[in-house]
């Protein structure tokens, strides 16, 4: 199978994520990027480290967004895939126009979305404006997305052509809560602790990586919008919890290091616990259950997530490690793809962490 892609916001740290996981993969022939800003610069102007081996140049967005012909050329390809690597909002109100353009150049049907935005991962459109503080612009395409963490979603994901991919919060506490289906936890506290990167390529007051090297703080407390990611995923599993999220922000640029405590069930010990977590991930490549704690910097780089568990006689803590940009973000969107087109879910993502940067 040959894949052409095409890349909707690719100068930012998502997309040139997207184009390093591309490049490497096999059955990708091609891949074009999309840029408002950098419109006619090279890949390497925004994404040094591909310099000399992925070339190409961004396109004006508005070409792909407005222009019928362009997708009519996409429609010469075996299998068009389609990566949106947007602002959040911008996929939405954009996507009705897309659509029909997709159904004028008689591709609608065959080519693949996947969109790394929250835009269309909450499938209640009251559910998302409550996390999101606005109504959902096109609420009636909601409906046609699926939920694109493989390990809770795989079969769903392999039948679809409209993929929603998680957010990097979301990722992290749904693989450290998914071993608890079923089971009545109780209250759940969740922290979680974040690299700069995932605050995207333009910096704030509080998200510039000057301003948070040396410091550690809260932010979002209790209220952050993956909660409602998490939460509908727990509904579907029959984890009947009531989670508390407190994220916090981390001198470090790329990583999620996440932990879940709640009360010991009383007929559970540490041996059927840890029973529960490899039978939930048996058969998922890329979530690596350790005995110590997880490390962001075994994971940075690349699409594993580790898992660790402790216990004493009172509480359980669950322990993930992922990289934001790539279990949290990009690797998992090309790990969906893989699915989705039937390929071997690690084709071109087989790729062990940086570890020492």
């Amino acid at each position: 199978m040959k894949i052409d892609a095409v890349i909707l916001g690719a100068s930012g740290y998502g997309g040139g994520e997207l184009l390093y996981w591309l490049s490497r993969h096999p059955n990708v022939g091609s891949v074009r990027g999309t840029s408002r800003s950098l419109a006619g610069s090279p890949f390497s102007l925004a994404h040094p480290n591909l310099r000399g081996v992925v070339e190409g140049r961004f396109e004006p967005h508005s070409l792909w967004s407005s222009s019928g012909k362009i997708w009519q050329e996409l429609a010469q390809s075996e299998q068009p895939v389609v990566l949106a690597a947007l602002p959040h909002g911008e996929l939405a109100r954009t996507l009705p126009t897309l659509e029909a353009a997709w159904a004028e150049a008689g591709i609608a049907d065959r080519l693949l979305l996947l969109d790394l935005s929250g835009d269309f991962r909450i499938r209640d459109p009251a559910a998302f404006e409550k996390a999101n503080r606005t109504p959902h612009p096109c609420p009636e395409l909601l409906s046609r997305f699926v939920y694109g963490l493989p390990e809770w979603n795989r079969d769903a994901i392999s039948r679809a052509k409209r993929i929603a991919s998680p957010g990097c919060f979301a990722t992290a506490l749904q693989l450290a809560l998914l071993p608890w289906r079923g089971l009545n936890v109780g209250f759940i506290a969740a922290n979680a602790v974040t690299g700069s990167s995932g605050s995207g390529a333009t910096p704030s007051p509080t998200t510039h990586h000057a301003t948070r090297a040396n410091d550690f703080r809260a932010y979002k407390m209790l209220a952050h919008q993956h909660l409602a990611e998490v939460r509908m995923m727990m509904s579907a599993c029959d984890i009947p919890g009531t989670l508390a999220f407190v994220p916090h922000s981390g001198p470090f640029v790329r990583g999620i290091f996440a932990t879940i405590q709640f009360a010991k069930p009383n007929d559970l010990d540490l041996r059927q616990l840890e029973a529960l977590v490899a039978d939930v991930f048996s058969g998922c490549p890329f979530v690596r259950i350790v005995e110590e704690s997880p490390r962001v910097a075994a994971v940075a780089g690349s699409n594993f997530a580790d898992v660790a568990i402790a216990a004493d006689e009172n509480s359980v803590a669950v322990m993930v490690a992922i990289d934001n940009l790539g279990k949290g973000m990009a690797g998992q969107a090309v790990q969906s793809m893989n699915i989705a087109l039937g390929l071997p879910e690690t084709t071109g993502l087989w790729s062990v962490g940086r570890f020492l940067n």
